[in-house]
């Protein structure tokens, strides 16, 4: 009933089993309507943090599971979503400046297939330098990133000054030290064996390798110098002339 658009994912599809549809490395979207225009001003979902999940599961048209989404695959649908709904140009201030970016020139970090253990499996290798331990590793899904946002906040109700995020996080993404796959081990080995040099190595591998969206453009300062910035997102992304 509506016009649609295919979308390409960063991942390609190779992160996602062959019987999942987001294998296809694509989905289809429809445009937006006055019906996700209510979604962006519903108050509870902005309260929440839900508005923009709830935004992109409504233009989904592939029936995908929406928990399966990487986030960088998810960063694709939002840009794509907001082209789609309000056209390529985005205006926004910043430095007290009024930018304007084409958001049809936003490129993709794409996955590369070198870079997984098994095609079709959310599974990485790295050797933690300081250490010399091999573990594997997944990139987090928006389902595994509402588990760790929900083990964050029953630990900070345990504990009010709990500030775990870090750590439940790592919990979370790696599979396995040096082969042994059990959970208990892997969440021993975080607080127990993990320096924090090894962390950051982790997480700068992480950045490197993992699908994504480039969501920086070129800014000349007033010296003439340029520098990548990153384009902010937020509510007026995707409605630009919303007062809320």
């Amino acid at each position: 009933m509506f016009p649609t658009e295919e979308v390409t994912l960063p991942s390609k599809g190779l992160i996602y089993p062959s019987e999942n549809p987001l294998s296809k490395g694509t989905l289809e979207m429809k445009y937006m309507t006055a019906k996700e225009e209510d979604i962006l001003t519903n108050n509870s979902y902005i309260k929440n943090g839900t508005v923009i999940d709830k935004l992109l599961q409504s233009l989904i048209i592939t029936p995908i599971d929406y928990n399966d989404l990487v986030v960088g695959d998810k960063n694709a649908i939002m840009i794509a979503a907001r082209v789609l709904g309000y056209g390529k140009d985005y205006s926004f201030t910043l430095d007290e400046e009024e930018q304007t970016v084409d958001l049809t020139e936003v490129n993709d970090k794409e996955l590369q297939e070198e870079h997984l253990l098994e095609k079709g499996k959310n599974e990485f290798s790295f050797m933690l330098p300081t250490i010399q331990k091999n573990i594997t590793f997944k990139i987090l899904t928006h389902g595994d990133e509402k588990k760790v946002d929900t083990e964050v906040k029953g630990l900070k109700k345990i504990d009010k000054k709990s500030s775990a995020e870090y750590s439940t996080r790592l919990k979370h993404m790696i599979l396995s030290v040096e082969g042994d796959y059990e959970r208990k081990t892997v969440r021993q080995f975080v607080d127990n064996q993990l320096l924090a040099r090894d962390s950051r190595a982790l997480r700068e591998y992480i950045k490197e390798i993992q699908p994504d969206v480039d969501l920086t453009f070129d800014l000349e300062n007033a010296a003439g110098d340029v520098k990548g910035v990153r384009i902010p997102i937020g509510i007026t992304f995707f409605w630009p002339d919303t007062e809320l």
